[in-house]
């Protein structure tokens, strides 16, 4: 029951309980499956986005843990237990340890940063846009011990508020997704990162098998754009191209979600029962919808809670589409490197990436 409550308490984030029907129409006009456009999604991506999080945060973090992105999973390995082996092979890629200043980019409530922050001893400043998930993350530090070692900084990862040349390390993990260009981000990335230094970045992508002229793939990209508050989905290719005109020097990059024998989009499968991930599971949705309907019915979750979980239950069938048709990832890895001068040649050195066992 105090789940619930929690859920009911967190729904619409910073918006006012009274306008978060309102926000989520404004939301939904957005996207191609509501009469909206893309050049609309991308040059108000800070409003979508940000109407986005402050709508779905309280969902994420009763269905999916303070983590939320997706993991390669091997067998007998819980849910949980695959996200913290990947934030920790995110660390291991960087080389972090205790004294190196490293930027979270796109953080979150700041599950990540703490998982890494422990693992690492490094210094991690969170960077997010959205003021509900900053002040989520900030009590989750707090109670995490870790005030000294974590920070957060509001800010545009299109137009940092940061100096140059200031961090040791840089990573996204599945945020920068959100950008309305690819290589912007990935600039203002390069340009805080002190010269010799790496960026890991864990990237939502379209593989090789998307067609931009099937139907059926067109329409699964518009499910997830629709229901992850993304201005656009850009392919693995143009990714790779994007870290490369932003001026890194590609190290290594690949779909991790191959590498795994649990497909990544398996728990989004309602009709693969867990009792680690039940909220996915069809009793769990079902039990969940009824919830909500039940809460939003008495007043004590705001008018259109009901609505956003549609919109999520959408995303969800939208990625268990993407991930079975085979065109789309949430895990394409690239690891970058700030060269140490300006003039120093940018190369492809290989296709490979030391995986975690």
């Amino acid at each position: 029951m105090s789940g619930a409550l929690d859920l009911a308490r967190s729904m619409g984030g910073s918006i006012d309980k009274d306008q978060v029907k309102s926000a989520i129409d404004q939301y939904l006009k957005y996207h191609d499956l509501h009469g909206g456009e893309q050049e609309s999604r991308k040059s108000n991506y800070t409003d979508l986005v940000n109407k986005y999080y402050d709508l779905a945060t309280g969902f994420y973090e009763y269905g999916w843990g303070d983590s939320f992105h997706f993991a390669g999973r091997y067998p007998g390995e819980t849910f949980r237990e695959a996200i913290k082996r990947h934030e920790h092979f995110i660390a291991l890629q960087l080389g972090l340890k205790k004294g190196m200043k490293v930027l979270d980019v796109g953080c979150g409530i700041g599950g990540p940063l703490i998982e890494i922050a422990r693992f690492s001893s490094a210094m991690i400043t969170g960077l997010n846009y959205n003021d509900y998930q900053i002040s989520r993350g900030k009590e989750l530090v707090f109670s995490a011990g870790l005030n000294e070692q974590c920070s957060f900084l509001k800010g545009d990862f299109m137009n940092m508020p940061i100096a140059d040349n200031t961090f040791d390390a840089a990573y996204a993990i599945q945020a920068t997704c959100h950008a309305p260009d690819a290589q912007g981000v990935y600039s203002e990335i390069y340009r805080v990162l002190k010269p010799g230094q790496y960026f890991a970045l864990d990237e939502w992508c379209l593989t090789d098998r998307f067609d931009p002229n099937n139907g059926k793939h067109l329409a699964i990209k518009a499910e997830i754009e629709l229901g992850d508050g993304l201005p656009d989905i850009r392919t693995t290719r143009q990714c790779v191209q994007a870290m490369k005109d932003a001026g890194f020097e590609v190290i290594c990059a690949k779909d991790l979600a191959q590498d795994f024998p649990c497909p990544w989009y398996q728990m989004m499968d309602p009709n693969n029962f867990s009792w680690t991930s039940f909220q996915c599971t069809r009793p769990g949705r079902i039990i969940t919808r009824a919830i909500v309907n039940a809460l939003e019915f008495l007043r004590i979750a705001p008018a259109g809670s009901a609505g956003i979980y549609s919109f999520l239950t959408s995303a969800s069938d939208g990625l268990l589409k993407g991930g079975r048709e085979g065109i789309f990832s949430p895990a394409f890895f690239v690891l970058g490197r700030k060269p140490l001068k300006e003039t120093e040649i940018v190369k492809w050195q290989s296709l490979s990436c030391n995986m975690p066992t």
